[in-house]
């Protein structure tokens, strides 16, 4: 629920099984993030709402996410979309009772979920930063992929400086889809991935590739036929955006090197599990893989 006490600021309600600071923890995972700041416990986010740049630093307390707009008051859009996205971001709308049920009683996630109580999948509102990071991510370590996009976010993003430093918005799928390979190459992009993600930006200006002809839907394995169709989009891409942008919690990425390091880890095994051990242990996780997904990588953190 989200109720307006002034124009600077914005309460969000967030459920009892909540907690910001596992989700500050996750978010605060790599040194070259540059789409959000974290510090002595709040976060500040730049958005791009139409044009409109919307800087805002968010707290917590007495189950509320308290939001501050920092540059001025926005439009009363620019309010809802900030609003908006971080109810999304942090997932707070699912009931994750059922999970936690389910949780307590599988041998591999109850020690975890016991440790990690209150996280939530922070996922990404933007389907095209979603697609991107999919696409920067394939076969390279996560080290890497951030480089990548920071990269890509401070050639091409929308940028605000406020108390002397700058804060980035993700680049628009139309600035994407106006570069040239060359653009992206020369920023260590491979050929194959410059191509991907342009095209996929292409896809997303021609209006064939959108999130609302996904969203209020559940039928994953229609929806990843729909995405694998779009060239770079593989199946643990598509599981990926459904799991981080569409808010699916039936995805599952089984094919993430994560995922599989974290079972190793966990299992205590040689070796990482193959595929089809990886769905045995899955059988319990039914319609909640994600939040399981999402659990184990935290779990390497």
């Amino acid at each position: 629920m989200i109720s307006k006490t002034n124009g600077n600021y914005l309460r969000i309600s967030v459920p009892a099984d909540f907690n910001f600071e596992e989700c500050l923890i996750f978010l605060n995972r790599s040194l070259q993030e540059n789409l959000h700041r974290i510090k002595n416990g709040r976060i500040r986010k730049l958005i791009n709402h139409q044009e409109e740049l919307v800087l805002f630093e968010i707290t917590h307390s007495n189950r509320q996410l308290h939001l501050e707009f920092l540059n001025g008051v926005p439009s009363e859009e620019g309010q809802r979309a900030a609003a908006d996205y971080v109810w999304e971001w942090f997932d707070l709308k699912k009931d994750l009772t059922p999970f936690y049920d389910m949780a307590a009683q599988d041998p591999i996630l109850q020690p975890i979920v016991k440790e990690y109580w209150g996280l939530r999948i922070l996922g990404m509102p933007d389907l095209f930063e979603a697609l991107a990071w999919a696409i920067m991510g394939q076969q390279i370590n996560l080290t890497f992929a951030y480089s990548l996009k920071k990269r890509l976010v401070e050639n091409f993003g929308a940028s605000l400086v406020h108390e002397e430093e700058v804060y980035w918005t993700f680049p628009s799928f139309e600035a994407i889809a106006a570069l040239e390979m060359n653009d992206l190459t020369q920023l260590q992009f491979s050929g194959r991935k410059a191509e991907y993600l342009i095209g996929v930006a292409g896809e997303m200006a021609k209006g064939s590739l959108l999130k609302e002809n996904f969203m209020n839907r559940r039928d994953t394995e229609t929806i990843e036929k729909e995405l694998v169709a779009f060239r770079g989009i593989g199946p643990w891409s598509a599981n990926y955006v459904m799991m981080k942008c569409l808010a699916i919690p039936s995805a599952f990425p089984i094919a993430d090197v994560g995922l599989h390091n974290a079972l190793k880890k966990q299992l205590d095994l040689e070796k990482k599990p193959s595929i089809a051990e990886i769905e045995h242990h899955a059988e319990n996780w039914k319609g909640w893989e994600a939040y399981a997904t999402f659990y184990l990588w935290r779990s390497l953190l």
